[in-house]
């Protein structure tokens, strides 16, 4: 492992590594061009490994050494056996599959741990610009507008603790982000994360 300057990663990253035990094997699904498996290979010596539905992205982290292929959530976990890895990791991709429910259970099969993290959908900001201004909301962790954004499946995090507890999943650990990407240092009803919350950090295991 190598020493990794954490001040310029993203906020559900920092989270993220702290959430994952050194040397762990690590299934990272949607994991774009690696930056997240890169960060945990250098700082948690993970034996990591991640799939992504972008060609570019998946050349973009073969070329930085990482073990990436081209997948999908919605399709190819089913592949993976029973417990093949300590933790399966989704990182801002839930809201963007065809099934999350199907997707999470998967996870909670493949991983002995599963790590999930997603924009909130029932942020106060989100509310207002629906209350005001009548449009979807855009923001810095919902960038998108609605005719081209790749999230289909919008949730809060009051959604997100709700399917959790209906696939059987046990909330170890969970953390709210402001909009710097900062943890909310504070602990509090779901309902009041899910008004200050601009995104968050799950970690599950089966029940």
């Amino acid at each position: 492992m190598t020493k990794h300057d954490l001040s310029n990663v993203r906020g559900d990253h920092r989270i993220l590594c702290d959430f994952v035990a050194s040397g762990s094997r690590v299934l990272d699904i949607g994991c774009g061009t690696g930056e997240l498996l890169e960060l945990l290979i250098d700082t948690r010596g993970v034996d990591g490994r991640g799939f992504d539905t972008s060609q570019e992205g998946v050349n973009e982290a073969v070329a930085r050494g990482l073990s990436v292929v081209q997948g999908d959530a919605d399709n190819d976990l089913a592949a993976y056996p029973d417990d093949a890895f300590d933790y399966a990791i989704l990182s801002h991709t839930l809201q963007a599959t065809m099934d999350p429910k199907q997707v999470l259970e998967q996870l909670l099969r493949i991983g002995q741990k599963v790590v999930v993290s997603f924009p909130n959908f029932g942020h106060w900001r989100n509310r207002l610009q629906l209350l005001f201004n009548g449009r979807m909301p855009v923001t810095d962790y919902l960038p998108y507008e609605w005719y081209d954004t790749p999230n289909i499946h919008f949730c809060t995090i009051r959604d997100f603790v709700a399917l959790s507890e209906e696939v059987h999943a046990k909330v170890i650990k969970a953390e709210a982000l402001d909009a710097r990407g900062q943890r909310i240092g504070f602990n509090a009803p779901w309902w009041v994360w899910n008004l200050i919350g601009d995104q968050a950090v799950f970690l599950l295991e089966r029940k």
